[in-house]
């Protein structure tokens, strides 16, 4: 393995003022206590200065698991596997979230050049790169605006989110994205369908990059 700088090539995101339009036509603005006036206001006045930025809400607003099911791919809605009840406890690691209801997300990338590396693997790399692992929730909410964000053979983990045992120690699991075959517990009904689910940290897997990001303010 060698480290390399980002390559994944996508269209830019929606502007921002579209993507706040997004959220409150999901009613994402609601779950976070939110008027769409607010979110509008924070978005005209964040326009100015982000052309190619995510719009976030902040996990404590509206956890994954509110999020998972508004993620659509075709007729088909997202869902969290049913071994991860305790999606919304994994929380930010070692990133610090701007502490704003809404906050925006710049320089994202899907991290393609790391597939089949590990998390424990890729997580250095990506810090060397002067970039930050996308959380469980950042990444739901890219591919609530970029749908092509989430490719077949082309889906990324999200090892921004982690969760902390009892004990101190940190589970294993750790959080990805990517499409349901329809197998096993998912069941058959889901196949295609956006998944969020998780992969063991030692863990490699071909078709999982990780996804990152150059920053975030409010």
């Amino acid at each position: 393995m060698t480290d390399t700088v980002p390559t994944t090539a996508l269209a830019p995101l929606p502007s921002l003022a579209a993507q706040a339009e997004r959220l409150i036509e999901l009613g994402v603005h609601e779950l976070a206590g939110k008027t769409a006036d607010e979110l509008r206001a924070f978005t005209g006045a964040a326009a100015t200065a982000d052309t190619d930025a995510l719009l976030a809400v902040h996990p404590d607003r509206v956890p994954p698991s509110a999020l998972a099911p508004l993620l659509r791919r075709g007729d088909k809605p997202g869902f969290v596997v049913v071994d991860m009840p305790d999606v919304d406890d994994f929380r930010p690691y070692g990133v610090e979230l701007p502490d704003a209801p809404f906050y925006l997300v710049t320089g994202l990338d899907r991290g393609d050049h790391m597939a089949d590396w590990s998390p424990e693997e890729a997580l250095p790399a990506i810090v060397r790169e002067g970039r930050s692992p996308l959380t469980l929730a950042e990444g739901i909410h890219w591919v609530l605006q970029q749908p092509a964000a989430l490719e077949r053979n082309h889906c990324f983990m999200t090892i921004g989110s982690r969760l902390r045992k009892a004990n101190g120690a940190y589970d294993a699991r750790t959080p990805a994205i990517w499409i349901s075959n329809g197998t096993g517990r998912d069941g058959r009904e889901r196949r295609d369908a956006p998944k969020v689910g998780w992969c063991w940290w030692g863990n490699r897997h071909t078709w999982l990059g990780f996804g990152s990001a150059t920053g975030r303010r409010p």
